[in-house]
């Protein structure tokens, strides 16, 4: 009997749609003669669906249409229940036999409620074997504040920034300018925390610039961050596999961008209208960089890798200013765009293999956490005495 690996991805987010083309390209690639496929997409209303039409990205033109010709479906919340179940008409539960019964899971979720944690934690519930960054690897993986304080405090160089809320901004406005102005001084990068793609994130100049770029990331996030920006920008991609304790990392690629930020457009059209994900956007694989500078891109990809305690396949972005040759890790995309199976190709591995490689790392993780100790059998309650204390707790 093949195994059942079911792919989720679309989701609640702003990278709904590269999702979408990202899981297509997973799902194409899978050894059929392994596994059996099974496709979930979350709607951008957050409602599960399955169905064969769902694996050609041409189908998503129509979304109403593609989903009327699909079945919409849950998962209960129940430890060991890897059971995919049919929803009723108006989305109440069903009573029926399971749609399918899944094996491992693959997230293919891009950005919020999906890579950030939110997602993870759902399937750790659940007890499905997964590939990917647990709970905690994700949240802070996405969060660019909480990653730059983990990556700062082990030594790995980040570049100097002032983090803040939305509240924060509107009730210390001038106090926040000041010390942005006197630690960082201009230009600087104004930056929602939990965002990627490039989404929300602008270069300011001076102070009015400032003001402009924060209105825009606060509407994408509560947490803002803004840092001393890069002016002789080199941006270098090192993509990672394997697990925080073993893991292998790939070729560099080198980013061409239209402007002085990479865009959105730039990373999944490939500068142009036409989607065709991450490995479409213009890019030098290998990036043309001297054999030491190489060897320590690849060295803090993978000490970014193993610090934040990331799993499965990620990609970590780096700055190199191009006049001091200084590098600076930008942040870690722990569900990358395309699986960047394009820079492991480039270093020999195909994406079939890949595909498989993360189905292993899902079931070598499950048989580590199984020898892990999370609960004892023993009953407190039953023990002679019984609890003392009541809704006060008991005494020590």
């Amino acid at each position: 009997m093949k195994t059942k690996v079911a792919v989720f991805f679309g989701g609640r987010s702003t990278e709904h749609e590269i999702s979408v083309i990202s899981a297509n390209q997973a799902m194409a690639a899978i050894d059929k003669e392994k596994y059996d496929v099974v496709p979930i997409y979350i709607s951008k209303q957050g409602r599960w669906y399955t169905g064969p039409l769902l694996t050609d990205v041409k189908n998503y033109r129509d979304i109403p249409a593609l989903l009327k010709q699909s079945t919409e479906v849950y998962m209960r919340p129940v430890y060991g229940d890897f059971n995919l179940y049919k929803a009723n008409a108006g989305g109440l539960f069903s009573s029926k036999g399971p749609v399918a019964t899944l094996d491992v899971a693959i997230p293919v979720l891009h950005g919020s409620n999906g890579e950030d944690g939110t997602f993870e934690g759902v399937l750790e519930t659940i007890g499905l074997p997964f590939a990917g960054c647990n709970t905690l690897a994700s949240a802070n993986g996405m969060d660019k504040i909480t990653m730059k304080m983990i990556l700062a405090s082990d030594g790995i160089p980040v570049v100097d920034y002032v983090w803040f809320t939305d509240k924060q901004w509107f009730t210390k406005r001038d106090k926040l300018i000041a010390d942005i102005e006197n630690r960082l001084g201009y230009p600087v990068v104004v930056k929602p925390a939990n965002l990627g793609s490039s989404v929300g994130i602008g270069r300011a100049d001076n102070r009015d610039e400032l003001i402009d770029r924060v209105a825009d990331a606060e509407r994408y996030s509560t947490r803002l961050i803004v840092e001393k920006m890069v002016e002789n920008l080199q941006e270098i991609n090192c993509a990672v596999l394997g697990d925080a304790d073993e893991y292998i990392t790939s070729v560099l690629e080198e980013p061409i961008k239209s402007g002085e930020i990479l865009s959105y457009t730039d990373k999944y059209m490939g500068g142009t209208k036409d989607n065709r994900g991450m490995h479409a956007a213009k890019k030098r694989i290998p990036a043309d960089l001297p054999a030491d500078e190489t060897d320590r891109i690849r060295f803090l990809a993978g000490e970014t890798f193993r610090v934040l305690g990331c799993h499965g396949v990620s990609r970590v972005d780096v700055m190199v200013d191009a006049k001091t040759r200084q590098i600076y890790v930008n942040e870690i995309n722990t569900i990358p765009g395309s699986l960047s199976f394009y820079l492991w190709e480039a270093a020999g591995i195909k994406f079939d293999e890949l595909m498989d490689r993360l189905v292993r790392l899902a079931f070598k993780r499950q048989r580590d956490l199984a020898a892990k100790t999370v609960s004892y059998d023993q009953n407190i309650f039953a023990l002679g005495g019984g609890v003392k204390g009541g809704v006060k707790g008991a005494k020590s």
